[in-house]
């Protein structure tokens, strides 16, 4: 069963879209047009205010891990503060809309309803306002500070995951930024912890060849990445990356060669026939 802290990106879409339709729908029910608005939006804004509670109560659960990477704690209690925030002010919400329904089942103080609506409508649109600053928080907790890919089940997988991402990421951000050596030493790292990884391997030929500079180590590196040589995706990329080692060592020939029966086995590469085209 999952923990009440890996459910937390899926409850929190959840009360997003209803308290955010909630709103919409009480607005609307003022005016007097779609009368089936009138009791949605009460439906809407109280599961809302629900789902926005096991929110709070599973980022409470969440924040742990995400607070112990360094730099983070800051935007998670910013986040966190506008989570709970949302909560209350949703809270009140729910209590005007229970009330109306209240009054408006009461009788004499059904007239009394209205007001109560009105009030609901005009909190709600300002808990729309704290609820998007909550969500935009949490997408720039996990978008912008990793706060979340790799560590929300605790697998040891998930973390090997972001860490290639990450290791991937930054060594393009070295080679666009010029640090070449930066970016090579990154690939390495990739290529020593997932040997077993073929695109991982086919990004250390790549960058011995543009950041190592290294032809002949690069010429090897290419050959010797096993694949499945009927597998168009593979072997159109390999026979690529040996040809642009060729064309890098000025043995345009022997990048021909690597090149046309793989262009010749898959013709639908208009790519590949590209550039064996261009080989002069």
């Amino acid at each position: 069963m999952p923990t009440l802290a890996e459910i937390h990106p899926q409850v929190v879409h959840f009360a997003i879209v209803l308290l955010l339709v909630g709103v919409a729908f009480r607005i609307i029910s003022l005016t007097g047009w779609f009368s089936f608005t009138k009791h949605s939006a009460a439906v809407f804004l109280i599961g809302g205010t629900l789902a926005a509670l096991v929110a709070v109560k599973s980022g409470d659960a969440a924040h742990g891990p995400v607070e112990r990477i360094p730099g983070v704690r800051a935007a998670v209690i910013e986040h966190e503060e506008y989570g709970e925030k949302t909560h209350d002010v949703f809270a009140v919400v729910a209590l005007l809309e229970i009330l109306a329904l209240g009054l408006a089942a009461g009788g004499k103080v059904a007239k009394y309803a209205k007001a109560a609506y009105v009030a609901s409508a005009a909190i709600g649109v300002y808990g729309g306002v704290v609820l998007y600053e909550a969500a935009e928080h949490g997408g720039k907790l996990v978008y912008e500070y990793a706060g979340g890919p790799g560590l929300r089940t605790g697998n040891p997988e998930d973390v090997e995951r972001l860490l290639l991402a990450g290791l991937h990421l930054q060594a393009q951000a070295d080679r666009k930024a010029g640090r070449a050596a930066d970016a090579a030493r990154l690939v390495q790292e990739m290529a020593t912890r997932f040997p077993a990884d073929t695109t991982v391997q086919f990004l250390r030929a790549e960058s011995l060849l543009l950041d190592a500079k290294d032809l002949p180590g690069a010429l090897a590196a290419a050959r010797g990445v096993a694949i499945d040589d009927k597998s168009a995706r593979w072997a159109t990329r390999k026979a690529g990356l040996v040809a642009d080692v060729f064309v890098a060592m000025a043995m345009p020939d022997s990048a021909r060669a690597a090149l046309a029966p793989v262009v010749e086995a898959f013709p639908q590469n208009t790519r590949l026939k590209a550039k064996l085209d261009s080989i002069k």
